[in-house]
Parts: C-alpha cells; structure tokens; sequence
C-alpha cells in the first residue's frame, strides 16, 4: 500500500522533529494534501495507526486538509482555482496552464508534549 509508505516517511520526519525538540510525545500532526499529489486521504487516514504503532507518535491526531489546485495561464498571467480534473484557466478558458499548486503532501505543523505527563 502505498499510503503505508507515505505514513513511514512522514513519521520519519515527525520523530526527527520531536527528537530535536525533545519531546516525549507528538500530540497532532497536520498535514495538507493537494488532489493531484497521488495520495488518497482515506487510505492514509487508515495506514497511519499501523504506522504510528509504538512511537512517539501514537496517540497523536492526524489532521488533513486537502489543498486546492491552483493554476497560471501562459496567456493571461492570471492565477486561479480549478477542478483537478478541469485545468483551464478560470479566467479566460486557455488550456496553456502551468501548475501552481495542488500536487504536493505538506507536513504543516507537529505538536509537541515536552512535560513526560
């Protein structure tokens, strides 16, 4: 499964992050997926306890928002929100778009518990 994969990665960064904070535990951990990514939220919601098992990381809630997608037209100059099935300019139609946004996995943000209680 590749969400598995993506969950191993990602607490890999979690856990480098709560090391060199020195936390004993992470409490929440945000992230922002874009529809284009090649990641499906679903199957990452369900990968991330067996990822998450027996680590720092456990009991931390996994916080998701999905990002839009956002294009430039070559013709216009214009930035705008499309379908991800749709990325025409949403200013004036061209088809000659370049991605801005909306094929990326961001981890946003990690909180921590430093306390040990």
């Amino acid at each position: 499964m590749h969400e598995l994969s993506v969950c191993l990665s990602l607490l890999q960064q979690v856990e480098t992050i709560a090391l060199e904070r020195n936390a004993v535990k992470v409490t929440a951990i945000s992230l922002s997926i874009g529809p284009l990514s090649g990641v499906e939220p679903e199957l990452l919601r369900n990968a991330y306890p067996l990822a998450v098992a027996g680590t720092v990381a456990e009991e931390a809630e996994l916080i998701m928002e999905i990002a839009d997608v956002v294009v430039r037209c070559s013709q216009c100059e214009n930035e705008t929100t499309v379908m991800p099935n749709k990325l025409l300019c949403g200013t004036c139609g061209d088809f000659r778009t370049q991605l801005v946004s909306g094929d990326e996995l961001t981890l946003m943000r990690v909180e921590l518990d430093s306390s040990g209680g």
